[in-house]
């Protein structure tokens, strides 16, 4: 609870929260995947259902006759671009200046959630159904080929005038790069060619929706067909509570470019089984089905007990999309029951916990080497091929490398050998600061045995520094890795460091590391300008 002044007060100092208002200001945490509670509608839709004031509304989609519905007409030109468009009508709503800022703030909140912030996976586009004739097409057309007034223009742009207008926009500008390269753009337009949109960029003002709309056409477009229909399942079962027939959607016939057919919104409900048992015994309680039941009802999921009273069947509404698995009926069940009612009690299991050693002296290591001067990175345990084999000067065959069966990407192929790549790159990213720099991290890597993977953690100082700085800093481990630990040095050939400049380290009769300057090449494949050192350690045997 607050209140206007309390938060300017908070951010900019109380002179400036003079003659800011006093009245109380409710701010709500909503989960992220509770797109229901994104409005004012379904927030207190939610809460007047918790509260056993109302009954959980059934959505229902309207199929209008032969020949009367609206159709949405996808072309093949889309499907490089922007493959997936889903629609549906709001008929006969009514609009008041708090309903059609709520309606707009929706699709903001969606956009800058489900939608990703850049309405990569779905945007979307609302039109006065009164300004334009049906059927609809969605297609792609060359940049020189689309012209329209944007919303809130005076006048009309090609879709390339239309993103160099928009380039220095602080909010669309951010949505350019999803289709400034492409050779088409998406386009939506009306049977008399008028356009609708350019999704994702902007809605034509021809089309644009005010206080006096009456019906709304609405249409997703995205490269993700779930997550379309789930936004278009949110926004029609929101305000559909605003049409002349509460709760209802006529529904939009979308074509594709195979001719199929399929019809909009879905408005899917399902159904879950889940045992009382299993809720008590997940949240510790000790509540009866019928009590159970009640307590998913006040979470807009519909329950009833079934069979001889060892079941629980919910109905998952489309406004519920977070429900995937039985856990989160559980969750929900907590929720109502709530969190603080649940009893402690004191774990049937006596045990006491201690931190691994390892991590122990890790620890210490870190507070050693940043006094002396070093910076930690932390770098990605995965890697590509080409970084520990190739940029090293080795053959991956050589490196016993711990390969990923499916990598979606060619810059995590590999499960990395040495802490090595990771901190040159790092030194790349960061030539432009200034010298020296001097770089250190604590990490583990993984390597093949005869038997299975094996993980050992290694300490890796590396710096655009003079090797003799790194020799000396040997020395400054000692305390913590014990005072009658004494390194010595041994002639060492590397494929990855400058031919007698570099040296093998041994301690306690074994070798754990390796010390010397980076080979030329090296330096030069990881786009480096000036000779480094590097200093890396495996630092289990001092445990």
């Amino acid at each position: 609870v607050t209140s206007e002044k309390d938060i300017i007060s908070k951010e900019k100092g109380e002179g400036k929260a003079e003659g800011a208002s006093e009245a109380v200001l409710y701010k709500i945490d909503v989960p992220a995947n509770r797109y229901d509670l994104l409005c004012l509608e379904g927030l207190v839709r939610g809460l007047q259902v918790f509260k056993e004031r109302i009954n959980l509304p059934r959505y229902e989609k309207i199929i209008p006759a032969e020949g009367e519905g609206q159709k949405l007409i996808i072309t093949a030109e889309t499907v490089k671009i922007r493959p997936h468009a889903v629609a549906a009508v709001l008929r006969n709503i009514t609009f008041t200046k708090e309903r059609y800022d709520s309606f707009i703030d929706l699709q903001e909140k969606l956009h800058q959630n489900i939608c990703r912030l850049v309405r990569a996976l779905v945007a979307i586009g609302t039109h006065d159904l009164d300004t334009i004739p049906g059927p609809f097409t969605f297609t792609a057309k060359a940049p020189s080929e689309i012209k329209f007034k944007p919303l809130n223009q005076s006048q009309e742009y090609t879709a390339s005038q239309i993103m160099d207008l928009y380039r220095t926009d602080s909010h669309l500008r951010h949505y350019l790069h999803l289709i400034e390269n492409k050779p088409r753009y998406p386009v939506i337009f009306d049977s008399n060619g008028v356009v609708l949109s350019m999704p994702p960029i902007i809605n034509g003002d021809h089309s644009k929706i005010s206080l006096k709309t009456r019906n709304v056409f609405i249409e997703c477009t995205g490269t993700d067909m779930t997550k379309a229909k789930i936004v278009l399942d949110i926004i029609v079962a929101m305000f559909s509570e605003y049409c002349e027939k509460q709760f209802t959607v006529e529904a939009v016939e979308v074509i594709y470019p195979n001719g199929k057919t399929h019809i909009y919104p879905e408005l899917a409900y399902r159904k879950e089984k889940v045992k009382p048992e299993l809720i008590n015994k997940k949240l510790g309680i000790s509540e009866t089905p019928s009590s159970l039941a009640k307590l998913l009802t006040r979470m807009c999921l519909s329950s009833h007990i079934t069979g001889n009273g060892n079941s629980i069947e919910i109905e998952i509404p489309p406004t519920r999309a977070d429900v995937i698995h039985a856990c989160d009926i559980v969750e929900d069940a907590a929720i109502a029951y709530g969190y603080n009612n649940i009893q402690m009690v004191i774990p049937k299991t006596y045990t006491i916990a201690n931190q691994l050693p390892l991590n122990k002296l890790t620890e210490l290591l870190r507070m050693d080497l940043a006094a002396a001067g070093f910076t930690e990175a932390l770098t990605f345990a995965l890697c590509s091929t080409e970084d520990i084999a190739d940029k090293l000067g080795m053959d991956i065959s050589a490196t016993n490398a711990v390969h990923i069966a499916n990598p979606k990407t060619a810059e995590f192929q590999v499960a990395r050998t040495t802490l090595l790549p990771g901190l040159l790159k790092t030194i790349a990213a960061n030539r432009k600061m200034p010298l020296p720099l001097k770089l250190f991290e604590i990490s583990d890597i993984v390597v093949k045995d005869l038997t299975k993977g094996k993980r050992s953690s290694h300490l890796l100082a590396c710096s655009v520094l003079p090797l003799d700085v790194l020799q000396q800093l040997l020395d400054q481990p000692k305390p913590i890795l014990g005072r009658n630990i004494d390194f010595s040095l041994a002639f060492f050939t590397g494929s990855a460091f400058f031919p007698g400049r570099c040296a093998e380290i041994f301690a306690r009769g074994q070798s754990v590391g390796k010390l010397g300057v980076l080979h030329p090449d090296v330096i030069t494949k990881f786009e480096l300008t000036m000779p480094c050192s590097a200093l890396e350690i495996n630092i289990e045997p001092f445990v």
